[in-house]
């Protein structure tokens, strides 16, 4: 018999690139019968608070998240933190930081889009979709559609802000240790995000891996949306070999993208789920 708590360690809310603000995002969550959630925004923890007053009045066990931007070998990876103290001194010097490094992308994406015959006030109206939250892609696709430049979010990646297209821009990440050391020193665990998703071999994937663990990772995620059923035996068998734990998460955005649902992600049997860590702890 099952008595594992239906669990989501990976969302998004309008904080970082989601659509639903924290509150709201967990009521969803709630809706769809979840138990254990984790909110993890890109680079930012300046929704947890509305996120587990939320949860918690709704019944459901909050655990801290957040999705870290990490250089490895000169190659972006997504580091999600679970678990962590918040109050952490380096986590305000740390996400100042990345604030900024996001910010300075941004201006020279409206740089280079300028460039190429676009609006020069397009880093304002991207910010201006941003609000309070950081700056991204996302924005500048919004600020797009507004202008009348493209038809849809895909299409303005997939012409503008896409890898390689004039608004491709690559940020100088901290590193991948450096991002493990500030979750573990706030008492949290790290799990490698979505590991098919960077174009890696498998035999990257296996090196990356021993990288991460060696640096202080816990595990990786074997279950998100688009992996598919042989990548995710692999990932599995990876998991067992190297004796780690394993994670899954909806990996959720918007309630627009049909991919996706919070809670949603294909079923897995394996062993040492992260869930019981965080559950212990």
């Amino acid at each position: 018999m099952n008595t594992q708590p239906r669990f989501d360690l990976h969302m998004h809310s309008s904080v970082s690139d989601g659509t639903l603000a924290p509150a709201e995002l967990m009521q969803r969550a709630a809706d769809a019968g979840m138990e254990l959630v984790a909110l993890t925004d890109h680079d930012t923890i300046a929704g947890l608070s509305e996120a587990r007053a939320a949860a918690e009045s709704r019944g459901m066990r909050f655990i801290n998240g957040v999705e870290l931007t990490a250089d490895w070998r000169g190659r972006v990876v997504h580091l999600v933190g679970l678990n962590f103290d918040t109050s952490a001194a380096a986590f305000e010097t740390y996400m100042q930081n990345l604030m900024q490094l996001r910010d300075e992308r941004a201006r020279e994406i409206a740089r280079k889009l300028h460039k190429k015959g676009l609006p020069e006030n397009l880093y304002d109206l991207a910010r201006d979709h941003a609000g309070e939250s950081q700056i991204g892609r996302p924005h500048f696709a919004k600020a797009l559609l507004d202008l009348g430049k493209v038809s849809s979010m895909q299409e303005a990646f997939d012409r503008y802000l896409g890898q390689g297209t004039p608004g491709d821009v690559k940020a100088t990440w901290p590193s991948y240790t450096q991002a493990i050391d500030l979750v573990v020193s706030a008492g949290g665990v790290v799990i490698l995000a979505h590991p098919t998703k960077y174009n890696f071999t498998f035999t990257k994937i296996r090196e990356l891996m021993t990288d991460l663990l060696e640096a202080g990772a816990l595990g990786l995620e074997v279950s998100f949306p688009g992996v598919t059923p042989g990548h995710q035996h692999e990932l599995i068998k990876l998991a067992k070999q190297r004796e780690c734990y394993v994670s899954a998460g909806s990996d959720f955005h918007s309630p627009d993208q049909r991919w996706t649902s919070l809670g949603r992600y294909p079923e897995f049997t394996a062993e040492r789920l992260i869930i019981e860590r965080l559950c212990a702890a």
